[in-house]
C-alpha cells in the first residue's frame, strides 16, 4: 500500500511538472528571457494592443529583456531578435510564419507569395525579381517623371498659403506609379485609379484595425459588409485585368510574368494583389515621411535643393540618380527614422540556436527591424533626423545588418526595393527642384505603426515655387 501511495504521489508530481512545462505560462518552455502570457488563451495580445502596436511592444520588450526575447501570441511562443549580430544568424532563412500574416489572407488569397514557403516560394521569387532589376526600374523613370510633372502642375495652382494634404497626395502618386509601371495600360484613366484607391483604403483600414486593436468586424455588421464588398470589387477588377492581359500578353511587365508563372488564375490574382497592396503602402508612406522630414528641416531641404539644382537636368535619367549622393542620404535617413517596415519574421522546421538559446522548431522568429533602426547604441541620438549618418565619411561606420529597413533574410526582403527607392528619389528630386515645402504651423505629427508606419493624422504643408 505504501509503495502504491509513493507511486501515486510521484506520478502526480511528475504530471504537474509536465503540465507546467508545457503550459504556455511556463518560462521552462525555453531559456530565452521574456514575458509570461497575460492570458492563457490570448497570450500577450492584450499587452500588444495596449502598447499601441507590435513594434511599440517590441521596443519595450527588448528594453527589458535584451536583444533576444520571447512572448506569446495566443498559445504560440514567439521569439523576437533585435541585434545585428543575431540578425546575421538568420540571413539565410527564407520561410515565413504564415500565422503572423493571416490578416492579409482575405484580400490577397491563400495562394499569395506572402504565404508560399520552400522551393515553391523561392522559384516564384526568382521569376519575379528580374522585374525589379536596375535595368527594369531604370526604364520606369520616365513614368515617375511624368507623374511628378503632373503633381507639380497641380501644386503650382496651390502655391503660398493653400494647405496641401501631403499623405493623400503621396499615396495617390505611389498608387498611380505602381499601376502604370507594373500593370500597364489598364490604369491610364484617373477614374480607374481613384476606384482602386477607394477600394484599397477600405480594405487596408479594416486590416489595420485588426492589427492594432484586435477588433474584428462583427458578423452582419456594416463594417463587415463594407469590407466584403470592397474586397470582392477589387478582386473582380483585377481578374478582369488579368483576363484581358492574357488575350494581349507581352513579356516585360510584372503582370506578364505573374500570368506566365502562375499555375492558376487564383494564384495570378493573389500575387498581383500582393504586389499592389504592399507596394502602394510602402512607397506612399516613404514619400510622405521624406517630404515631412524635409519640410521640418529647412537646412537639409536647402542642401538637397542645391544638389539637385546643380546635378540634375530637366529630365531624370536613372544613371544620374547615383550622382545625387545627398538625396540617397536623405532617403536612407527617412527610412531609418520613419521605420516604414517595423518588423519581419521567419520560421524553420527544426530546432535552431540563436543568441546562445535553443529556438524550438516551428517557432516564429520576429526580426525587430524598427527596434534596431532606432537603437541608440547603434545610432546616437536616434530620434534626430540626420542624413549625415549616411555620408561617404560615415557610412563605413554603420555595422552590418544594423540598417535593414526592408528586411534582410535570404532572398525574401522586399522584392520591390529598387522600385520603391527609385520612384521616391525621382519624385523627391523633381519636386524639391521646383518647390520649397514648409510645414503648416501647429501640427503634432504622430506615427502609427500599422501595416506600415504612417502619420496618425494628415500632414499639411504649403509650397512656394522656386525661381
Amino acid at each position: 500500500m505504501l509503495d502504491f501511495a509513493i507511486f501515486a504521489v510521484t506520478f502526480v508530481v511528475v504530471l504537474i511538472i509536465t503540465v507546467i512545462y508545457l503550459y504556455p505560462g511556463s518560462s521552462k518552455v525555453t531559456t530565452i528571457p521574456g514575458v509570461e502570457p497575460s492570458d492563457p488563451k490570448d497570450g500577450n495580445l492584450a499587452d500588444i494592443f495596449q502598447a499601441g502596436s507590435l513594434h511599440e511592444f517590441l521596443v519595450d520588450l527588448h528594453a527589458d529583456h535584451g536583444p533576444i526575447a520571447s512572448f506569446w501570441m495566443g498559445e504560440k511562443l514567439v521569439v523576437s531578435i533585435a541585434s545585428p549580430g543575431i540578425f546575421e544568424k538568420q540571413a539565410h532563412v527564407f520561410d515565413r510564419p504564415a500565422e503572423l500574416f493571416q490578416v492579409f489572407e482575405p484580400v490577397l488569397g491563400s495562394e499569395s507569395l506572402l504565404f508560399t514557403n520552400g522551393g515553391a516560394g523561392r522559384q516564384r521569387r526568382s521569376k519575379y525579381d528580374p522585374c525589379f532589376s536596375e535595368e527594369a526600374v531604370g526604364k520606369m523613370c520616365a513614368t515617375f517623371q511624368n507623374l511628378s510633372e503632373e503633381l507639380a502642375g497641380k501644386w503650382m495652382t496651390m502655391v503660398d498659403d493653400q494647405h496641401i494634404p501631403l499623405c493623400q497626395h503621396m499615396l495617390a502618386l505611389a498608387l498611380k506609379g505602381i499601376l502604370l509601371t507594373l500593370f500597364g495600360v489598364y490604369f491610364k484613366d484617373d477614374k480607374a485609379v481613384l476606384s482602386v484607391r477607394r477600394l484599397l483604403d477600405i480594405c487596408c483600414l479594416d486590416m489595420e484595425t485588426q492589427v492594432l486593436s484586435g477588433e474584428m468586424p462583427g458578423e452582419g455588421s456594416q463594417r463587415e459588409k463594407r469590407f466584403s464588398e470592397a474586397k470582392q470589387k477589387i478582386q473582380e477588377m483585377f481578374k478582369k485585368v488579368i483576363n484581358e492581359r492574357k488575350s494581349n500578353q507581352g513579356k516585360d511587365s510584372l503582370l506578364d510574368v505573374i500570368i506566365a508563372s502562375s499555375r492558376s488564375e487564383s494564384q495570378a490574382l493573389s500575387d498581383t494583389l500582393t504586389f499592389l497592396v504592399q507596394g502602394f503602402h510602402s512607397t506612399g508612406s516613404l514619400l510622405a515621411w521624406t517630404f515631412y522630414f524635409l519640410a521640418s528641416h529647412e537646412d537639409v531641404q536647402e542642401k538637397l535643393y542645391q544638389e539637385v539644382k546643380t546635378k540634375l537636368g530637366a529630365h531624370v535619367k536613372f544613371s544620374e540618380l547615383k550622382n545625387l549622393k545627398f538625396l540617397q542620404q536623405v532617403v536612407s535617413e527617412s527610412l531609418r527614422c520613419a521605420v516604414v517596415y517595423p518588423w519581419a519574421a521567419r520560421v524553420q522546421d527544426f530546432d535552431t540556436e540563436l543568441g546562445g538559446h535553443t529556438v524550438p522548431k516551428g517557432t516564429p522568429v520576429i526580426h525587430a527591424l524598427g527596434v534596431v533602426l532606432q537603437d541608440e547604441t547603434l545610432w546616437p541620438r536616434p530620434n534626430k533626423f540626420d542624413p549625415e549618418r549616411f555620408s561617404p565619411e560615415n557610412i563605413d561606420n554603420i555595422k552590418p545588418f544594423s540598417f535593414e529597413p526592408f528586411g534582410f533574410a535570404a532572398k525574401r526582403k522586399c522584392p520591390a526595393l529598387n522600385f520603391t527607392q527609385t520612384e521616391v528619389a525621382v519624385i523627391v528630386a523633381l519636386l524639391i527642384q521646383r518647390f520649397k515645402i514648409s510645414m503648416v504651423e501647429g501640427q503634432l505629427v504622430k506615427p502609427v505603426y500599422g501595416l506600415v508606419s504612417h502619420a496618425e493624422d494628415e500632414i499639411w504643408v504649403t509650397v512656394t515655387g522656386r525661381k
